[in-house]
This record gives structure tokens, C-alpha cells and sequence, in this order.
């Protein structure tokens, strides 16, 4: 393999060269290492690269590979971890400058995982400030470069800004990110990726600083969607130390992931939430309707009970409720040096009352029945992922908000996959939202496969 193989080959393709030993989790590790020094000064993606405990758990997995005792599948295969989720003894940031000597004292489930699936943690990628923003900008660290524009600075999208960015180029082969409102797929959306946000409970959220813990949820980032199901096997499962995991089995994609959509019944958004979206955009969200009734899928428009933006709205109380209490005292303290886009933010909570906050948490559950009702019968609901390609970064105006599609799921519980499904005129990519069922991701990655294998949009690689 060249390279550029080793950048851009999807991972399922890596880790079967590895188990049959054409390929060695040594070189692997090195060419992306060499990746990331050449082009990441400018991409900005990784906060901090484990680069010489790296090399040395990829020596460790190629003499153990080479002995019989593979741990796994995914043995030798690099990830990298978005910088708010804990390694013991590292330090975990949570994108904030005000943070950047927290050394964390334990290590999150969800990295013990991977770490107990042979894969070796490459370095720490960049957050929005506390994971609260769907730009992926950052003030005072930095906002990583969008890659599919080298001459225009543009958003990667966030919160999940550097995984998107350095898995997009070619940095890493995966990462994991987080969503509460769209972190996953906005930076997926932006930066070409297939990204899933998985349902409540289906993965643990101890060792991740928490945003809001009625809607964190933790995802895979990938370039393919086989490459997601098998990163999001490797997260779920329950966990002691996270109650909301109690009583979510374990549930594997893969079985029925290449079976087809031949039968399906998909819901589309109506027409009054097209207005505002790019034309391209909905160009794109209309060709990947098409494809999906020419593979077999049955298609119908329905009316919404609640519109996507007042959904948002609901979610935005919550984030900024629980986000309150969670880093209140960081943010009210004005000599720390806090994101000036993010402060006002989370000073939603400071300012809502217990009783607006309990209020908006009973309406959720009236929108949550009203939704369960009118896709009742229907496999998927069909949106675009963001309204717009990736904008320029200082055409942003950051009281507003990208995540228009994506923060009615984390309010409704339900899960969602973004992938890539087409490009603009100025090579800029789009993407397209599966929204299924709660605990339904199983669904939404056969849907995603079955459209990707009939498109091939992921195929395409950044012009770096």
C-alpha cells in the first residue's frame, strides 16, 4: 500500500490486511504520523498526538499479531478521540483554555473499549469550547480547518470539529465524537463523513464530560458506513458506572446491514422545511430520494407536529439548562478565559428558572408521543444533515445555529446517520440525515450502506 492507501483505505480493508500480514500496525502508525506533521499545523485538528506511545503500542500489536494473541479484529488499527473524553493521566481539556492543566483520573469506558480492542489512541482531537456550538469554531484553541477548501477557511462543524477534520483528511482512519445536538453530524455533514448519533443509553458516557446528560450521546465518525458499524460495535454496551445504559443490550448492525431496502418505508421532511436550505443542498437531499425509490425503498411526504426549528429551540434550553450546571461557575467567572460566543450560551441555563426547565422537559415528552404516532409504520424519517455546505468562517454569525435538522432527534431520543451524498459546485460536500427509531441504529446504518454502495459519494477525498 502506498501512503495515501494507508490515509484513505477504509478501516474494515486495513484491519483485514493486518490479521493476514500484508500489512504492519507499525507502518500504518507511521504514515500517519507523518500525515498529521505535514499537514495538520494547518488543519489544526489533534490538541495534543501521542506520537511515540503510538509507535510503541503498534510495535506491541504487530509482535503480538505476529505470535497468534490478536486481541481482535481491530487489532493495531489507530483512533482518534475527541479531547473531552478521559485517558488516566492525560489531560482532557473539553476544548477550554480554562482547562488546560486538568489531568484526568480516570479513563472513559468508551476508550477502554477500544483499548481493549487492540486499537491504539493516536493523539486528542479538538472541541468547541465545553462541546456547546455546532460551528466548530473555537477562540481561544483554535478552530480546525475545514479540508475541503484549502484556500477559504471554513467551518468543520462541531462540536466534534477536529475528529471530523482529521479523519476527513486522512489523519486518522476513525474517531469518536459526541452529540447533544448534532456534534457527530454536523462536522460529518461538513467534512464528508459518515457519522452516527446513537441513541441515549446505547453507548456509556462515564469518562466524557458531560454537555447535558438527558442528550449526550457518543458516536463513531468514519469514512464509510461499514467502517461506523464496526466502530459503534466496538463502543455500546452497558456499563455499570453509566445508569442510563442499564437495560440496553448490546445489538449488533452487521447482520442485517447488507440485506437491501427493497420494501422500506420511508418518511420525508415536508415542504415547508425546505425553505431556507441551499439549493444545492436540496438538489442533492432530491437525487438521494430518487436513488433510494430506485433500490426499492417507498417514499411519502408527512406533515411534521412540531416544526424542526421550534424543536431546536426546546433542545437549546436543555443544553443550556444542564450545561449550566454542569460549568456555571467557569462560565459566570469573567476572568477565565471563555469563549465569548459560548458564554452567552450557556447563560441560557443561568437565566432559566426550575419551573421553565421542568416545563420544557414535559413538553419534550408530548412532542416525543406526538412524533412515536406520526412515524408510526415508517423505517426512517429522510432529511439533508445541514441546510448549507460548510460556510466561511467569518461569515458566521454565532448566535445562530447550524444544527437545524439535527437537534429535533437528540430532542425526540431517536438516532440518526449522516453521510455524504453529494458535492457543490465549489467541491464542497453535502450530506444526508436517516433518522430512526430509538435504538434502531441497526436501521439507519442499512439504510446509509445501501444508499453509499448505490452513490459512492465517500469515496472522494480532500483536495489537500
Amino acid at each position: 500500500m502506498t501512503d495515501l492507501d494507508l490515509a484513505f483505505s477504509p478501516v474494515h480493508d486495513l484491519a483485514a490486511a493486518i490479521r493476514g500480514r500484508r500489512l504492519s500496525p507499525v507502518d500504518l502508525v507511521e504514515a500517519l504520523l507523518e500525515r498529521i506533521a505535514a499537514h495538520d499545523e494547518k488543519l489544526h485538528s489533534f490538541v495534543t498526538v501521542y506520537g511515540e506511545d503510538a509507535r510503541l503500542a503498534a510495535q506491541a500489536a504487530e509482535k503480538a499479531i505476529r505470535a497468534g494473541h490478536a486481541v481482535g479484529p481491530l487489532h493495531g488499527i489507530p483512533v482518534a478521540l475527541k479531547d473531552i473524553i478521559d485517558l488516566e493521566g492525560r489531560v482532557t481539556t473539553g476544548g477550554s483554555l480554562a482547562l488546560k492543566d486538568r489531568v484526568s483520573t480516570v479513563t472513559a469506558t468508551l476508550a477502554k473499549k477500544l483499548i481493549a480492542a487492540g486499537m491504539i489512541v493516536i493523539g486528542k482531537t479538538h472541541s468547541v469550547e465545553f462541546a456547546m456550538g455546532g460551528w466548530g469554531t473555537n477562540q481561544h484553541m483554535g478552530t480546525p480547518w475545514n479540508p475541503w477548501d484549502g484556500a477559504v477557511h471554513r467551518a468543520p462543524g462541531g462540536s466534534s470539529a477536529g475528529t471530523g477534520v482529521a479523519v476527513a483528511a486522512g489523519l486518522a482512519p476513525w474517531g469518536l465524537g459526541t452529540d447533544t445536538g448534532g456534534s457527530v453530524r454536523l462536522p460529518s455533514s461538513w467534512c464528508g463523513l459518515t457519522g452516527l448519533k446513537t441513541t441515549v443509553g446505547r453507548v456509556s458516557c462515564y469518562g466524557v464530560l458531560p454537555l447535558a446528560s438527558t442528550l449526550d450521546t457518543p458516536g463513531p465518525m468514519a469514512r464509510c458506513v461499514e467502517d461506523a458499524a464496526l466502530l459503534y460495535n466496538a463502543m455500546q454496551g452497558p456499563d455499570p458506572l453509566d445508569p442510563m445504559t442499564r437495560g440496553v443490550r448490546f445489538a449488533d448492525p452487521l447482520p442485517q446491514m447488507k440485506r437491501g431496502i427493497a420494501g422500506l418505508k420511508l418518511a420525508v421532511m415536508p415542504q415547508g422545511e425546505r425553505e431556507g436550505v441551499d439549493a444545492e443542498v436540496l438538489a442533492a437531499f432530491d437525487a438521494s430520494l430518487e436513488a433510494l425509490r430506485e433500490l426499492g425503498a417507498t417514499l411519502e411526504e408527512i406533515s411534521l407536529p412540531l416544526p424542526f426549528a421550534a424543536m431546536g429551540g426546546m433542545t437549546g434550553r436543555i443544553i443550556g439548562a444542564e450545561g449550566y450546571h454542569f460549568v456555571g461557575d467557569l462560565v459566570d467567572n469573567m476572568d477565565l478565559p471563555i469563549d465569548e460566543a459560548v458564554r452567552p450560551r450557556i447563560w441560557i441555563g443561568r437565566d432559566m428558572t426550575a419551573r421553565a426547565y421542568l416545563d420544557t422537559l414535559k413538553k419534550r415528552e408530548e412532542v416525543k408521543r406526538e412524533y412515536d404516532a406520526v412515524l408510526a409504520g415508517y423505517d426512517a424519517l429522510l432529511t439533508p444533515s445541514t441546510a448549507t455546505a460548510a460556510p466561511a468562517v467569518e461569515s458566521i454569525d454565532q448566535a445562530t445555529t447550524p444544527a437545524i435538522f439535527t437537534r429535533a432527534v437528540n430532542l425526540l431520543d431517536r438516532c440518526a446517520l449522516s453521510l455524504p451524498n453529494g458535492f457543490t459546485a465549489g467541491g464542497l460536500p453535502t450530506s444526508l440525515h436517516i433518522v430512526c427509531d430509538a435504538y434502531d441504529e441497526a436501521m439507519a446504518l442499512r439504510i446509509g450502506w445501501a444508499y453509499e454502495q448505490a452513490t459512492g459519494w465517500n469515496a472522494r477525498r480532500p483536495p489537500l
